[in-house]
């Protein structure tokens, strides 16, 4: 095998998405045969050089895993957790290493990804692939047609203004004085849904997201998963 960047060679092994790796390397976590490397243009020959994180082997696997996820509220999303809170991981018990390819925050449920192929991480989470991800949202107050096509044609979130969004109403009921939403994005920045909803004056009280490329989670209980198809790896890359 050719010689590929430390950073993809850890992302390939399940340990961080590559950006996440690259943090690790210039923070001295990273040994190449022996000797600690902090340099980010650093390669490495996977058959051949031995590296290790925090002073563990690692490893790139053949066997490639892409599993889903129904994510209960509850759980983060990282590998590891400075506060030592529920993780995804503890909830699919396999012996690849997986790390979660995006996030969905604590307060959260739905669709979530979990895979050991670095390359995927990549691709899928990079916004020049515009990968859609579709939210159920229940919203306090009754929104009306205005405010959805502030949400259709994009809000101000921070200094940032969001593309365009599908949006369409589910449910209103007066009486409970609420609203339910499906939105559908494809970017990722922090917290989005949940700022897009304030930006146009309205609390979040429930989200969750129902599908990924259109691949839904509804017959999934909360905290099961399921292996992915190649079709359905395929369809997320738009292959």
């Amino acid at each position: 095998m050719e010689e590929i960047r430390l950073q993809k060679y850890l992302a390939e092994a399940g340990i961080a998405s590559r950006r996440k790796a690259e943090e690790f390397i210039l923070q001295g976590k990273v040994k190449v045969n022996g000797q600690v490397v902090t340099e980010l243009g650093t390669k490495v020959q996977p058959k051949k050089d031995e590296v290790k994180y925090e002073n563990k082997i690692v490893q790139i696997e053949d066997k490639k895993i892409y599993i889903l996820l129904n994510k209960p509220i509850g759980y983060v999303t990282t590998v590891k957790d400075q506060f030592h809170r529920d993780s995804v991981l503890d909830l699919v018990k396999v012996k690849e290493r997986l790390v979660p390819v995006g996030r969905l925050d604590m307060y959260t449920s739905g669709a979530l990804i979990l895979t050991n192929d670095g390359d995927f991480v990549y691709k899928v989470t990079h916004p020049k692939h515009e990968i859609d991800k579709t939210y159920t949202v229940t919203l306090s107050g009754i929104v009306d047609a205005e405010k959805v096509e502030k949400l259709r044609k994009g809000v101000d979130i921070g200094g940032y203004i969001t593309k365009p969004a599908k949006v369409k109403i589910l449910k209103t009921d007066e009486e409970k004085n609420i609203t339910r939403l499906e939105i559908t994005i494809h970017e990722g920045k922090n917290r989005q849904v949940r700022k897009m909803c304030e930006g146009i004056g309205h609390k979040v009280i429930a989200l969750h997201r129902s599908a990924i490329s259109g691949i839904k989670v509804k017959n999934l209980e909360l905290g099961k998963w399921r292996y992915l198809s190649k079709e359905e790896t395929r369809k997320i890359l738009g292959m």
